[in-house]
C-alpha cells in the first residue's frame, strides 16, 4: 500500500496512490483532518470517566449526558458539560433516547460522539443518526457495526475471507424444529446464541437432546427482551476452549494494526471476570497466525476505529472465529498496558483524520512489554449467586501502588448504588514485567480493598 501526502498541513489530506484489490475496500481515498473540538459521550459510569480523561488530555471539551436516576452520580461532574437525558423514560431507556441524544449535540454545538461501551455502541442506527447530523461518529462506518453485529453476517464474512469458523448454522434460526434438526445433523453439545447480540444473553448450552426445546424457548425469550429479536445461532460447542481476543485499531486511510491479544477465558455466565493481555502460554505460531486472520478480516470489511476480534481455541491448538466487537470493549485497559498506546485518544484522533503512522502507530513499532491482569470488581452478593447489590458505600479503601491502574466511576464513600445498571464498581489493572509480579501485584491490591455498605465479588476475582 503507498499514499502521497498533499497540503500545506501534515493532517490536511492523505490520497491513497494505490490499493490493492480495491473493489473490496470501502475506505475513502480522500481523507481530510478535522479537528474535534467537543465530544459527548453517549454512556455512563467507568466508561463516561475514561473517554472525558482522554478528551482533557488532548485539550477537547468532554460532554456527559445523564438519567434523572444518575442526576447525583459523580461521573457527569467530571465532564466539562453535562446534560440531562430521557426524563420521563426508564433509567437504561433515558440513554437509548437517539433523537434527544442527537439534539443535545446540535443545540449545544458538539462536533463529535462517543458511544462507549454496552447502550447503543453497537447500534449501527445510532452510528448513522450521528452521522446524518452532520457529527462523528467515534467508531466504525454503520456498515460495519451492522455487519458485525448481526452473527449471521460476521461468519458470512469471516468465511469469505477465509477465517476459519466454528461449525454452525447458515442463517438464523427461529423454530424449535430447526434446532432439533442441526442437533440431529451435527450431534451435541451445541450453544444457543441469540444472532442479533451478545453479552452472554439468549446464550445456552445444550448437551442432551431432550432439552433441546426447553433450551430453544428460553434462549429466544431472552433473546427477544434484550434485543427485540429471538432468532438464533447455533453452533458446535467447543468444550473448555480459552477465551482469546485480538485488539485492532484501523484508520480512514486502510491501515490496520493489531495490538496483540487478550486471554479472557475467566467467565462466570458468559460475563468475563479476569482478563490477561498477552495470552499466557500462547505458543507463537497460534498467535502469529491469529492476528493475522484478525487483520484479514479486518481488511476484508473495511474495518476503521478500533474492535475485537474474538476466537475460541481448543487444547490441541485449534481455534475458530466466533465474533467481532465492532466497539471499545471492558478490558482494553491491559492492551493499553502492554503497548502504551492509549486506544481512546486514538479512537479519537482516527475519526479527526489522522492516520495511524502519523501517531507512530505501524505493526513494526508496537511490542508488548510485560504482562497486564484486569479483575473487575462487581457490587455482587456471593452468597446470593452474585445477584447484584444495591445501596451506600459506607467504607471505600482501594489497593493501590506501583502498577496498579484503577478505572472507576462510584469507587468511594458515599457513593449511592443503584439497581438500575451494571454492577461494575472498579476495574484493578495490573501491570509488571512477567505473569509471576503481575499476578502478586494483583493479588496484594485486592487485599488491601475494604468496601463496606454493599456486597463484592473481591474475594472471588
Amino acid at each position: 500500500m503507498l499514499f502521497r501526502l498533499t497540503g500545506s498541513s501534515p493532517f490536511s489530506r492523505l490520497k491513497v496512490s494505490r490499493y490493492a484489490d480495491w473493489s473490496k475496500c470501502f475506505y475513502s481515498t480522500k481523507i481530510e483532518y478535522k479537528p474535534i473540538r467537543s465530544v459527548l459521550v453517549a454512556n455512563r459510569g467507568e466508561i463516561a470517566v475514561r473517554v472525558f480523561r482522554a478528551c482533557n488530555e488532548l485539550g477537547i471539551k468532554s460532554v456527559a449526558i445523564y438519567s434523572k436516576e444518575d442526576r447525583s452520580q459523580i461521573f457527569r461532574l467530571k465532564a466539562d458539560e453535562s446534560y440531562m437525558v430521557g426524563e420521563g423514560l426508564a433509567p437504561v431507556d433515558a440513554y437509548l433516547n437517539i433523537s434527544e441524544i442527537i439534539k443535545i449535540c446540535k443545540d449545544h454545538g458538539i462536533d463529535a460522539v462517543h458511544p462507549g461501551y454496552g447502550f447503543l455502541s453497537e447500534r449501527s442506527d445510532f452510528a448513522q443518526a450521528v452521522l446524518d447530523a452532520g457529527l462523528r461518529f467515534i467508531g466504525p462506518s454503520p456498515k460495519v457495526v451492522q455487519q458485525m453485529g448481526d452473527k449471521v453476517a460476521a461468519r458470512e464474512a469471516a468465511i469469505a475471507a477465509g477465517v476459519p469458523i466454528v461449525p454452525g448454522t447458515d442463517g438464523p434460526i427461529t423454530t424449535k424444529e430447526e434446532a432439533k434438526e442441526f442437533c440431529s445433523k451435527h450431534g451435541l453439545p451445541v450453544i444457543f446464541k441469540a444472532a442479533y447480540g451478545g453479552g452472554g444473553r439468549g446464550m445456552r448450552v445444550v448437551r442432551k437432546m431432550e432439552e433441546v426445546e426447553e433450551n430453544f424457548t428460553r434462549a429466544t425469550s431472552e433473546a427477544e427482551k434484550a434485543f427485540g429479536n429471538g432468532a438464533m445461532f447455533i453452533e458446535k460447542f467447543i468444550e473448555r476452549p480459552r477465551h482469546i481476543e485480538v485488539q485492532l485499531l484501523g484508520d480512514k486511510a486502510g491501515n490496520i494494526v493489531h495490538l496483540y491479544e487478550r486471554d479472557c477465558s475467566v467467565q462466570r455466565r458468559h460475563q468475563k471476570v479476569v482478563e490477561m493481555a498477552p495470552a499466557p502460554h500462547l505458543d507463537k505460531k497460534i498467535r502469529d497466525r491469529m492476528t493475522e486472520y484478525a487483520v484479514k478480516l479486518a481488511r476484508h470489511v473495511g474495518y476503521e476505529n478500533a474492535g475485537t476480534v474474538e476466537f475460541l481455541c481448543d487444547s490441541t491448538g485449534n481455534f475458530y472465529f466466533i465474533e467481532v466487537n465492532a466497539r471499545l470493549q471492558v478490558e482494553h485497559t491491559v492492551t493499553e498496558e502492554i503497548t502504551g498506546i492509549d486506544l481512546v485518544q486514538s479512537q479519537i484522533r482516527v475519526a479527526e483524520g489522522v492516520t495511524l503512522p502519523e501517531m507512530g502507530i505501524t505493526q513494526e513499532s508496537i511490542r508488548p512489554d510485560g504482562f497486564a491482569i484486569q479483575c473487575r470488581v462487581t457490587t455482587e452478593d456471593p452468597a446470593k449467586n452474585f445477584q447484584p447489590d444495591t445501596g451506600r458505600i459506607e467504607v471505600y479503601r482501594s489497593g493501590e501502588g506501583m502498577g496498579i491502574r484503577l478505572d472507576g466511576a462510584s469507587a468511594f464513600a458515599g457513593a449511592i448504588i443503584s439497581p438500575y445498571y451494571d454492577s461494575l464498581l472498579v476495574k484493578v489493572i495490573a501491570h509488571s514485567k512477567d505473569l509471576q509480579s503481575s499476578c502478586a501485584k494483583m493479588n496484594r491490591a485486592l487485599r488491601e480493598f475494604r468496601v463496606r455498605g454493599v456486597k463484592t465479588n473481591i474475594h472471588f476475582c
